[in-house]
């Protein structure tokens, strides 16, 4: 008994780093984010805060800090690699050959122009300050890359992705992504080849990328579909985890037998199963996850900023990053231009894409253990790189900032000025594209009143000169919902297809009435029934209603009575709102994390 006493205090401290990164993610990361701070942001601000080379090195003076504070970062490093490993499966399992298809030109033009361009030109400046071919390539090479995870969430918190900003900056992100695989494979390769042949090698790391992506589609066709059907028959949502983390791991820890980089392999295991029909069951069932393991990521890299060394060589710091910034930035801005991109989403894009990104910690840490890239060049890049990815959201809001002051004193067009009537009883829809369109129709043909509003001014005025009675605005703004007459409206129709928009007029018109039904259209299933567990009423998933469609035309044609086939195509509708019903309420505000398999693919 004495001896467990005795070690009982030893035993719990080793939990102290783990009780330090729970705590930043329970409790400053959301504190932070109040106050307007983005959570990567934060999780760098609480590394910097309590790592070792700030509070956690005065442990040893004030022993109360070993409960808040970290004294040493390799006890981290393991899961803080599985962070990295988590975001480049996601980013695999985003790249299904059909989405690169429809983005090819700005994807392989314009993002590939940029990676190349800004890494050749980064590159031929560090060589010319004196680090060697190797060195400088491989670093010009990751600061070529952006930061996807702090890009995405700002353009999803402001509902841009669809825009003319989001589409531009998704796709040069989307092609810094692919050049992930190729820049960690040519890392490996330099590791063995002499300092003369590394331009050829990097033209092979490119050719083996290539050649390994076609294995893989190759491979995921023939093998993952039968292995996640099975899977999914079981009927168990711990056993599609079981399968999906043995898939990230398994091809993880073979491709780093084989002497490629961990998160090579899980990028690997994304595209293989970007492939399958188990693709968005996947991601939801994953992000949690990656959502945590990322965090703690980023908190290891905060760790590594030297507020000291800042102070020592702050020209040196500073410079560096405004030139990177300002390099990729010029680069990107003439590159969007050349592709017919328009001068302010070009000059939005240039200024979020200008900071370098996560990515570069994974590549240079990888060159570092191979011995590619010494201990204080890649401390001086990690330090610019942390610094230039605070910029991100600064330069966000300076942008947005500057937009409202261009507009400001710039007449609208009458028909975007136009405010609609005070009314009651009548229902708003949201966006008036093709979908809402009918649905205007319909409740045209029906005698309802309604509001009609879209947030694409070229919509609103097309459709106006046309007679339309659509109105200009944003429906996730609460002051505007009321201009709607929201507090009297029968209903709420949601029509548009941006999932995040959709999200955020869920909970804005659920905190003005509760009780309004709300009706939406939804991508598929796994959509729908996130919709139910935040608050709507009914939820339409696009995929279902083709298939029913399909259904009765085919029953139709082949002589059942249509009242029969209207019968059982509304019985169908009735079953499918049911059980989506029933998965997000056994879900609750936890949906991603417990919807079944079978559900999601419906």
């Amino acid at each position: 008994m004495q001896c467990v006493a005795m070690a009982a205090p030893e035993n719990l401290s080793v939990y102290a780093d783990a009780l330090v990164v729970l705590g930043t993610a329970g409790i400053i990361v959301p504190v932070m984010r109040r106050l307007g701070i983005r959570p990567v942001l934060a999780y760098l601000a609480a590394g910097a805060l309590l790592g070792p080379l700030a509070l956690g090195s005065l442990r040893d003076q004030l022993p109360a800090l070993r409960w808040v504070t970290i004294g040493n970062s390799t006890g981290l490093g393991g899961l803080a690699e599985l962070g990295v490993v988590f975001l480049l499966f996601l980013i695999g399992l985003e790249l299904s050959l059909a989405r690169l298809k429809t983005m090819r030109r700005l994807v392989f033009g314009l993002g590939s122009a940029q990676v190349i361009i800004s890494t050749t030109l980064i590159a031929l400046i560090l060589m010319a300050f004196g680090q060697s071919t190797a060195s400088a390539v491989i670093i010009a090479a990751c600061l070529a890359l952006s930061s996807t995870a702090i890009v995405i969430e700002i353009l999803s918190e402001q509902g841009r992705m669809s825009s003319s900003v989001g589409r531009t900056s998704f796709s040069v992100l989307l092609a810094q992504d692919i050049a992930v695989a190729p820049l960690l494979l040519m890392i490996t390769l330099l590791a063995v080849r002499s300092e003369n042949a590394v331009w050829t090698s990097v033209a092979l790391a490119f050719g083996q990328a290539m050649l390994a992506l076609a294995l893989i589609v190759l491979f995921a066709r023939v093998a993952l579909r039968p292995l996640f059907r099975l899977v999914a028959h079981a009927d168990s949502t711990e056993l599609f985890m079981a399968a999906t983390l043995f898939v990230i791991v398994g091809t993880s820890v073979l491709a780093g037998v084989t002497g490629l980089s961990m998160a090579l392999g899980a990028f690997v295991a994304g595209l293989m199963l970007a492939e399958t029909e188990y693709r968005k069951t996947i991601q939801t069932l994953i992000e949690p996850f990656k959502g945590l393991l990322l965090g703690l990521f980023f908190f290891t890299v905060g760790m590594g900023i030297d507020g000291a060394a800042i102070l020592r060589n702050p020209l040196l710091i500073i410079g560096a990053v405004l030139s990177l910034v300002l390099i990729k930035a010029v680069i990107l801005y003439g590159l969007a231009r050349l592709f017919k991109v328009g001068p302010q989403s070009a000059l939005e894009t240039a200024l979020l894409l200008g900071p370098a990104g996560e990515f570069a910690f994974v590549g240079i840490g990888a060159a570092v253990l191979v011995g590619l890239v010494t201990r204080g060049e890649a401390d001086l890049a990690f330090m610019v790189t942390s610094l230039s990815m605070v910029l991100v959201p600064v330069l966000a809001a300076l942008m947005r900032r500057v937009d409202l002051w261009r507009r400001r004193g710039v007449p609208l067009d009458q028909e975007l000025a136009e405010r609609p009537e005070a009314r009651s009883g009548h229902a708003i829809v949201v966006g008036h594209g093709r979908v809402g369109q009918v649905v205007t129709n319909m409740l045209r043909r029906h005698k309802i009143d309604y509001i009609a509003t879209d947030s694409d001014p070229a919509s609103v005025t097309r459709e106006r000169r046309r007679g339309a009675m659509v109105y200009f605005g944003n429906a996730t703004d609460p002051q505007y919902l009321r201009t709607l007459g929201i507090e009297s409206a029968r209903a709420v129709i949601i029509t548009i297809h941006s999932a995040s928009i959709i999200d955020t007029i869920v909970k804005e018109v659920r905190a003005l009435r509760p009780d309004v039904p709300v009706v939406s259209r939804a991508r598929d299933g796994q959509h729908a029934a996130h919709l139910y567990a935040i608050g709507v009423t009914d939820a339409v998933p696009e995929t279902l209603e083709a298939s029913l469609q399909l259904s009765e035309a085919a029953l139709v044609g082949l002589g059942v009575p249509v009242g029969y086939v209207i019968a059982s195509v509304h019985e169908m509708r009735d079953e499918f709102r049911a059980d989506l019903q029933v998965a997000a309420q056994t879900a609750g505000r936890e949906e991603s994390r417990a919807i079944k398999p079978k559900v999601k693919q419906a």
